[in-house]
């Protein structure tokens, strides 16, 4: 699952054989000195170490062959095993690129169009506004310009644990209200990709995960990738997630969801990802000589077209004059040529995969850490030696920013908790807890209780179990939320509405830090005091 940048965006939430030797001359007159192996290692050692990251795999193309492949760190800071080219990770929203794809395929069969509406293969499907509902598209399902804020509903699949299926997303996506007008403002949405993947069900008669396993994986001899982990025929040579937890890096629980396979389901290694890449790259052909088809030229057309306008603050370090979301792909303009990149980010891990096809350079990050500036800086540095940009350190820079990040979100946090403390210190402040112990219900999300166990108040989600914690009053009506899981990293605002006698009547929330993975959306929450 994707976020665009925080875990990688949950914002959202970062090896190869041979070696390239030589000065390139690119179109336009661009020339650059391509880095060695030697000095990709460099860069993926730095960048482990500056990001506390415990492994990672590069993966470097250059004109439809794979020049680098090679992984770093270990897989698991439990068994301390290496990281190699076979090494595979989930690579969360890069999956989406996939489901774009497996639709283009069935488009090309005339199956479906890219403006079929969607009601006209899953009659259920609703949206907030009955408009929208007829207009929606199979595109507009690919290109986060439904109207709806960023990450809205991903609590139904995110943290995992939650019991939410298929029949669930469909039924809740008409709670869910809009932010923006419909097709006016680019705003990530993981669910609507999850609705993709049940067009590919229903139009092939397939599962998601058989038509890109049989379809597209099997094609290309991505013989160690899988629609979901649960379905690799080898685990022998797995990561396992990290996070900070308590500030220390650790292993956490793998996410086993089944409900996001087409969002974010794919496992897969740099070896089988580079034959996916210089696919894309060929425009869709294959084999030994590219004798094959698995999609044809106007697939990938479409795929890295503008969609939905991103806005821009500024040209940055590449000179970007336009940024947009295309099918499954951002699309953007560096150093006037086109990039085709996504990250994606699950819990204790991110990745990202990014492509120049001009120059028919592709460059494949994967990390087994939720920190996406160690792909970023990676995946930068080498594309600034392909640019001939010098005296850059993108490790340093990334590195720095992040720094700078977590130590504005933990001034933040570390002052609400200071208010906590001052507030459990006056007894005159603390609320009668007995008007806000309930059942509470939201639309979508269901059903939270607040009750009292040993003297402490406590908010417990019926559906998403991970979300349960100790409730710590901070002022007036309003609590912080301390997850039990502090992997999350997610701890939140719990704010009562009373009514006229003093009673809760309903709960809003919201993240405490700013850095706080989109996917914890919840702030779409409107939950109401059930009454019998």
């Amino acid at each position: 699952m994707n976020k665009p940048q925080n875990r990688c965006s949950l914002l959202v939430v970062s090896h190869f054989f041979g070696l390239l030797i030589g000065i390139l001359t690119f179109a336009g007159g661009a020339t650059g000195q391509p880095v060695t192996t030697e000095g990709i290692d460099t860069i993926a050692i730095n960048a482990l170490k500056a990001f506390n990251v415990p492994g990672m795999a590069v993966a470097v193309v250059k004109d439809g062959k794979v020049i680098h492949a090679k992984g770093y760190g270990v897989r698991s800071l439990n068994t301390r095993q290496p990281v190699d080219e076979k090494t595979i990770f989930g690579i969360a929203s890069n999956s989406k690129a996939f489901t774009a794809a497996a639709l283009g395929m069935l488009i090309e069969e005339g199956k479906l169009k890219w403006d079929t509406k969607v009601r006209d293969i899953i009659p259920e499907f609703r949206l907030y506004d009955p408009y929208v509902t007829e207009e929606f598209t199979i595109r507009d399902l690919l290109t986060h310009r439904s109207g709806l804020g960023l990450g809205a509903g991903d609590l139904m699949f995110f943290p995992d644990s939650s019991d939410f299926m298929l029949h669930d997303v469909l039924n809740n996506l008409r709670f869910l209200k809009p932010v923006s007008s419909f097709r006016s403002k680019f705003d990530y949405d993981n669910n609507m990709y999850i609705i993709a993947g049940e067009i590919v069900k229903r139009v092939s008669g397939m599962k998601w995960e058989d038509f890109v396993e049989q379809r597209i994986f099997k094609p290309l001899g991505m013989d160690r990738t899988a629609g979901s982990f649960e379905r690799l025929p080898d685990k022998s040579n797995v990561i396992d997630g990290h996070a900070p937890v308590d500030g220390k890096v650790q292993v956490i629980r793998r996410s086993s969801s089944q409900l996001w396979l087409s969002a974010a389901g794919v496992n897969s290694n740099i070896e089988d990802l580079s034959k996916w890449i210089i696919t894309l790259m060929a425009g869709g052909s294959y084999g030994a000589k590219g004798e094959k088809e698995l999609f044809s030229n106007s697939v990938i057309h479409e795929m890295w077209s503008p969609q939905t306008i991103i806005p821009l603050s500024g040209p940055g370090p590449y000179n970007t004059h336009f940024s947009a979301y295309g099918l499954g792909f951002f699309l953007s303009d560096v150093n006037g040529y086109l990039q085709a990149t996504h990250t994606g980010g699950l819990e204790g891990m991110v990745t990202q995969i990014t492509m120049i096809p001009e120059l028919k350079l592709g460059i494949i990050v994967l990390t087994n850490q939720q920190e996406g500036g160690a792909f970023s800086s990676v995946t930068n540095q080498i594309k600034d030696s392909y640019f001939g940009i010098k005296g850059t350190d993108r490790v340093k820079e990334y590195s720095e920013r992040r720094n700078k990040a977590v130590k504005n979100a933990t001034a933040i946090t570390d002052s609400v908790w200071k208010d906590i403390g001052m507030a459990a210190k006056s007894s005159k402040t603390v609320p009668g807890l007995s008007n806000y112990i309930g059942i509470y219900r939201d639309a979508w999300l269901g059903t939270v209780n607040i009750s009292i166990i040993n003297g402490k108040p406590w908010f417990a989600s019926v559906r998403s179990p991970k979300l349960t914690g100790e409730l710590f009053y901070l002022r007036a009506n309003t609590f912080v939320v301390k997850w039990n899981d502090r992997s999350m990293d997610a701890d939140a605002y719990v704010m009562f509405e009373l009514d006229e006698t003093g009673k809760a009547q309903h709960i809003t929330m919201k993240p405490v830090s700013p850095l706080t993975d989109f996917s914890y959306d919840f702030q779409d929450l409107y939950f109401t005091r059930h009454t019998e």
